[in-house]
């Protein structure tokens, strides 16, 4: 219940979404007697819109959360194992036509592969299952597992949990798939702007030795409020939308107990 409640809540919560909703609300009611409150959400909505069009709000809240764990300056000498987190793919589609579909954070399953040959004698793990409401057989681990294989990678080397629906499920079942023993040093794969987030989940989940590696960052890393019109639309409203979903998140994770802080820090 509570997976399909956030899910619901996530998807009303989105800026766009919410803009559009309040806009079509707004334009109905402009054709009725309460055409006057009508025009007031509709002018709302227009100035929202053009707010998030012309201002770069959400790389500004994605760069916050990006400069939370800065990359590695050196690799550790030794690490005991590598664990990436899901979102890239889309099973749907990977399954639909029979060839990996990945997304803008594909830098996760590079990045993977690098350390996977770096470290020869780490064990690799991959969690992610689907965060779908409509859950198929097909998961998004089916979809990594496929592209590694085509890529000519061991994928003997790797346990894949394929249940997971969440952040706080992915630390979960992969600390119960990976079961590492004490002392031992992970590092963890995911994009930056969610590096906080996951290293908060997997440290509630029990892991004693987490180190993050971030990767598939979306912004310069420094806060900027300048307007312009450079960049489209759909990408400001997109940057503002992931943004407000890992905000959102951080804070409803912290409410549940999911995370041992607000603003989880290296």
């Amino acid at each position: 219940m509570t997976f399909i409640a956030s899910k619901i809540l996530g998807s009303l919560l989105q800026p766009s979404n919410l803009v559009l909703l309040i806009l079509v609300i707004g334009a109905g009611m402009s054709w009725t007697r309460w055409r006057r409150a009508g025009r007031v959400l509709a002018s709302i909505a227009t100035f929202v819109l053009v707010v998030a069009t012309v201002f770069p709000l959400g790389s500004s809240l994605l760069a916050v959360l990006e400069s939370r764990f800065p990359p590695l300056q050196s690799l550790p000498a030794e690490v005991d194992g590598i664990v990436m987190i899901g979102g890239v793919t889309s099973p749907a589609l990977t399954q639909r036509w029979g060839q990996p579909s990945l997304n803008e954070g594909a830098e996760r399953i590079t990045a993977f592969i690098a350390l996977a040959r770096y470290y020869p004698a780490a064990k690799l793990v991959f969690t992610g299952g689907s965060g779908s409401l409509k859950r198929g057989d097909w998961r998004e681990a089916d979809d990594v597992k496929l592209l590694l294989e085509q890529l000519g990678f061991d994928v003997g080397r790797v346990q894949f949990e394929r249940e997971s629906r969440n952040t706080i499920e992915n630390a979960r079942l992969a600390l119960e798939l990976a079961r590492p023993n004490a002392g031992e040093r992970w590092l963890l794969i995911t994009s930056a702007f969610h590096v906080p987030r996951a290293v908060g989940c997997f440290r509630t989940a029990g892991w004693t030795d987490i180190v993050a590696y971030p990767v598939d960052f979306r912004t310069q890393g420094s806060i900027s409020l300048w307007p312009g019109l450079s960049s489209t639309l759909g990408t400001r409203l997109l940057s503002l939308d992931e943004a407000i979903h890992e905000w959102a998140g951080l804070i409803a994770y912290r409410l549940m107990k999911r995370t041992g802080s607000l603003f989880p820090a290296p």
